[in-house]
């Protein structure tokens, strides 16, 4: 009894943590990681055979996971569903809309000096748009743009991770009708031990006839699925900081010693060390009420290529680091101000539109 008092925390301050600070951070470790690839330096660097992209979209899930299980269980099943219809979409489909129609052309201009056969030769942009409408992504192609570039032909190789997300949002939906879910935070952490098993016995998936995607689902829903988990045990005993530290140091040894499974199984470890850090870390005001991560996300793979395309590579890694980086914080902006900020404030009630729920990749 006296153990449980000492390890029990204040309650986690929702309306005051860094969080988006935290997110902006994984999204800019995304788009340091993907640099290397786009312009043709190697992989970058590894843990355990993982670019830290993604591992920072590991670390995207489990906090995604905390805050959509909270969602899920403050909210009616509809209501829940617009929220993330409307947290998610707006944002990717104008994402889809402007590179099909803005960065593709200037890639067609400044590659070939003309548009001559851009809207009918395929990929067309019209197909890229509506092959990709239901976030799975099946065309990253839009014509011959693309073609002289190190990483050529793909226009956005980060937007497929937000199928699987959703799928998560979904998973927790139909968690969330179980009233033994609602109720319980065992069922929570049986879930999470059952995805963490599938994940590792995946290699069974594909003798009994599973594709790739089933596989990728299976990689990622236990880190979403540790933060659901984490939801319960925060809720019920807050966030204390020894309990923190013991969890992050647990979470860096099984993702630096077990090859494989290990970063899935250190999830629950990593979300809790997040959560603790996102409580006592401050941010500033202007990154607190303004949500960029999301955009920032989808943007940055578009802006590294128009960057290539526009010299930026031949000044050096770092330099062209921070050349993409500041053309896809402009885009992130305007997104939240002009899309993403609006739509949550018409999905939302309004006593609810203060803090819209955040979203990750």
């Amino acid at each position: 009894m006296t153990v449980g008092l000492a390890l029990a925390g204040a309650p986690f301050p929702y309306r005051a943590n860094s969080l988006n600070l935290f997110r902006l951070i994984l999204a800019a470790m995304v788009l340091f990681a993907h640099s290397f690839y786009i312009v043709g330096e190697g992989e970058g660097p590894k843990i355990q055979g993982e670019n830290l992209g993604g591992w920072a979209v590991a670390g995207f899930f489990v906090l995604s996971g905390f805050l959509i299980t909270r969602s899920r269980l403050r909210t009616a099943p509809g209501e829940y569903l617009l929220h993330r219809i409307a947290r998610i979409f707006p944002g990717f489909l104008v994402c889809l809309i402007v590179t099909s129609f803005v960065f593709a052309p200037i890639a067609a201009l400044i590659e070939h000096g003309t548009l001559a056969g851009f809207m009918s030769t395929p990929i067309t942009p019209l197909q890229y748009v509506w092959s990709n409408l239901t976030l799975y992504i099946d065309s990253y192609t839009i014509g011959t743009t693309l073609e002289s570039v190190p990483y050529p032909g793909v226009w956005n190789g980060s937007l497929w991770t937000l199928f699987y997300e959703f799928l998560c949002y979904m998973l927790v939906w139909l968690l969330g009708g179980i009233a033994l879910f609602r109720r319980n935070g065992w069922m929570a952490g049986a879930v999470f031990v059952l995805s963490l098993f599938v994940w590792i016995g995946a290699s069974l998936a594909e003798r009994w006839g599973l594709d790739a995607s089933f596989l990728l689902f299976a990689k990622l829903a236990p880190f979403f699925l540790g933060g659901a988990l984490v939801f319960f045990i925060v809720e019920r005993s807050g966030i204390n900081a020894i309990v923190a530290v013991f969890s992050l140091t647990i979470a860096v040894v099984l993702i630096v010693a077990v090859p494989r499974w290990g970063g899935q199984a250190s999830a629950p470890f990593l979300a809790y060390g997040l959560l603790w850090l996102s409580s006592v870390v401050p941010q500033p005001r202007w990154v607190a009420r303004n949500d960029v991560s999301y955009g920032f996300y989808i943007y940055a793979w578009p802006m590294q290529q128009i960057a290539v395309l526009l010299g930026a590579a031949a000044l050096g890694l770092p330099v062209y680091i921070l050349i993409a980086a500041v053309m896809t914080f402009v885009l992130a902006w305007l997104s939240w101000v002009v899309v993403e900020h609006r739509a949550m404030e018409w999905a939302r009630p309004r006593a609810g539109r203060l803090r819209p729920t955040p979203v990750g990749p």
